[in-house]
C-alpha cells in the first residue's frame, strides 16, 4: 500500500536526484548567457506586474503589443484544499495553482520574459513545482522550481515562441500524474507581438477571451459504492492511484466542477462578437465542439506560427497541450460547448454553455413548421419568436 509518507518521500527522492545539474541550470538562469556565450543584459528591460484572475476569465492584456519586450511578473500560490466537484457533493482532495482548477491563464507576448514567483505555503503537505511547456530547458522549469511547504522560488524564462501552452506540476515519479489529475495544471498564451493572423496573414482580433481547462478526476469509492472523502490530500493518495491506474475517470469536467460553466455561471456573448476560446487538457485527449457554431479559425495545436484551420466543427486537443479557436457569433441562444465524446460531456460533466444575446437571423435558420400532429397540413413559414 502506498502511504502518505511514501508519497512525500517519492517527491523528495526526485528532488535530490540531480543536484549538480540543477545547480548548473540555476547558475545559467542568473547569468542569462546565450548559446554563443554572449551575455544578455535584461536589467534595463521594463517590468510589469500582472495580477492573475481565476478562469474562465483572463487578466487584461494587449492583443497587439504597443510596448517593447518586458519582464512580466506573475505570482502564484499553491493551495491544497478540498474541492466539491459535482452537485451530489463529491469531494476531491485538490492541489491547485492559486486556488482554482485549472490554474490561471497567463498572457504575454513573444520576446517577453516570464518571471514567476511560486509560493508553497507552510500549511501545505506536499512538494510542488511547475513545468511550463512554453519554456526551454530545465524540464520546463520543473527542475528549478521544486519547493517544499514553507518555501518560495522565482523562475524566469523567455517566451520565444507564440502559442497556447500547458503548464502543470511535475514533482517527479508517480507524483506527476497524481498532482495533475488533482487539479495542478493551467495554461499560458504567448501572443505574437503583432497579434493574431488568419489563414491569409491578415490581422484578426477578439472581443473576449475565455479559458476552459478540462480535467479528468478519479474519485475512489468505498465498499458501498459511495464516493470516498479523505481527511487531507496525503491520505487520499493510495486509493486514488488505484482508480487512476485503471484509466477510467469518474468525472471529466470543465474548470474544476460539473456545471461550473452552466446556469448562472454560463459564459456570455452577443451576436457579432468574436470570442477566442483557449482550451487545455494536461492529461487526456479531448475534442471540443460548439453546438450551433463553428471554429472560424482554429489553432488546433495552439501554435500561432502555424496557419489556422478554418470552419471546423470539432477539433482535437492532444493530452498535454492547449489549443484555441476563434468564432464570431451569428445567432442568439444558448450554445453548448462540449467535449464531443458525448458520454464524457453528458454523463461525466464536460459541458459549458454560452448565452448569446441579439436578433435572430431567419436566413441562417428558421422553423418552417412548429411541432404539429402528423398529417396536418401547414402553409407559410413560421419564424422563431
Amino acid at each position: 500500500m502506498i502511504t502518505r509518507r511514501t508519497a512525500l518521500m517519492g517527491a523528495a527522492f526526485a528532488a535530490a536526484a540531480a543536484p549538480a545539474v540543477i545547480a548548473k541550470q540555476a547558475a545559467a538562469a542568473s547569468e542569462a548567457v546565450t548559446p554563443e556565450g554572449k551575455m544578455v543584459d535584461i536589467s534595463n528591460l521594463p517590468r510589469r506586474k500582472v495580477k492573475l484572475v481565476a478562469p474562465p476569465m483572463v487578466h487584461e492584456h494587449e492583443q497587439v503589443s504597443t510596448k517593447p519586450p518586458a519582464v512580466i511578473e506573475f505570482e502564484m500560490t499553491i493551495i491544497e484544499k478540498e474541492v466539491e466537484i459535482d452537485e451530489d457533493g463529491t469531494m476531491l482532495q485538490g492541489m491547485t495553482f492559486n486556488g482554482s482548477i485549472p490554474g490561471p491563464l497567463m498572457v504575454v507576448h513573444e520576446g517577453d520574459y516570464v518571471e514567476l514567483t511560486l509560493i508553497n505555503p507552510p500549511e501545505n503537505q506536499m512538494q510542488h513545482n511547475i513545468d511550463f511547456h512554453a519554456a526551454t530547458g530545465g524540464l520546463g522549469g520543473g527542475s528549478l522550481t521544486l519547493v517544499n511547504p514553507g518555501e518560495k522560488t522565482i523562475l524566469r524564462f523567455k517566451a520565444d515562441r507564440p502559442g497556447t501552452f500547458v503548464y502543470h506540476c511535475a514533482p517527479g515519479g508517480p507524483m506527476i500524474p497524481w498532482h495533475v489529475v488533482s487539479g495542478m495544471s493551467g495554461a499560458i498564451m504567448v501572443l505574437p507581438r503583432k497579434g493574431l493572423s488568419d489563414h491569409e496573414g491578415k490581422p484578426v482580433g477578439y472581443d473576449t477571451v475565455y479559458y476552459i481547462g478540462e480535467n479528468d478526476f478519479y474519485i475512489p469509492k468505498d465498499a458501498d459504492g459511495e464516493y470516498m472523502r479523505f481527511e487531507d490530500v496525503g491520505s487520499s493518495y493510495g486509493d486514488t492511484v488505484e482508480v487512476m491506474n485503471k484509466l477510467i475517470p469518474t468525472h471529466v469536467v470543465f474548470n474544476g466542477r460539473v456545471g461550473s460553466l452552466t446556469g448562472d455561471n454560463a459564459l456570455k456573448a452577443k451576436v457579432g462578437e468574436t470570442v477566442l476560446i483557449v482550451h487545455s487538457q494536461a492529461n487526456r485527449d479531448t475534442r471540443p465542439h460548439l453546438i450551433g457554431g463553428h471554429g472560424d479559425l482554429v489553432w488546433e495545436t495552439g501554435k500561432f506560427n502555424n496557419i489556422p484551420q478554418r470552419d471546423q466543427e470539432t477539433w482535437f486537443i492532444r493530452g498535454g497541450s492547449a489549443g484555441s479557436a476563434l468564432y464570431t457569433f451569428k445567432q442568439p441562444g444558448v450554445y453548448a460547448y462540449v467535449n464531443h465524446n458525448l458520454i464524457e460531456a453528458v454523463n461525466l460533466g464536460a459541458t459549458a454553455h454560452v448565452v448569446v444575446e441579439g436578433e435572430w437571423n431567419n436566413d441562417l435558420m428558421a422553423q418552417v413548421m412548429a411541432p404539429t400532429a402528423y398529417g396536418v397540413a401547414h402553409s407559410g413559414t413560421q419564424a422563431l419568436p
